[in-house]
């Protein structure tokens, strides 16, 4: 019988600080059928995701090409979508991975990739958590 969970997959790379802020809120607004997969670029922001609440992780550029393509709904920083991003921890084939997935994705905004989203407002990072979440939530129970 296959699985029939949904897989909500938060990515995130160097210390894993949004990547776990998100693991964290997400565990608190995962509906039923859902599960809360975390890939890292690396093992400390795999480890700080599931110690925030993910459910499973793992590690890397396989791990996170595989597990893009598994997903319903991915939620990170910006820098995942782009080649070299996240001071060089994303490499252009995960880069290629998430913004080819299937899944819905929500994406926080961050200056520190050199990226600036028009139409975007200056906000504090937690309040485009929250607002990551929020938007999340309202797709998994859609």
């Amino acid at each position: 019988m296959a699985d029939e969970r949904k897989r909500v997959l938060i990515l995130d790379g160097q210390g894993g600080g949004i990547g776990a802020q998100l693991a964290r809120m997400m565990a608190k607004e995962l509906p039923d059928g859902w599960e809360m997969l975390a890939v890292g670029t690396n093992v400390t922001a795999t480890a700080a995701m599931l110690r925030a609440g993910a459910s499973q992780g793992a590690t890397g550029e396989n791990a996170l090409i595989y597990n893009a393509a598994r997903a319903d709904l991915i939620l990170g920083p910006i820098g995942v979508m782009l080649a070299n991003g996240i001071l060089g921890e994303v490499s252009p084939a995960m880069a290629a991975a998430v913004s080819g997935s299937k899944a819905v994705k929500v994406l926080i905004p961050t200056s520190t990739c050199g990226v600036y989203v028009a139409g975007t407002e200056e906000l504090r990072l937690e309040d485009y958590l929250a607002r990551a979440v929020d938007r999340a939530a309202a797709l998994m129970r859609a």
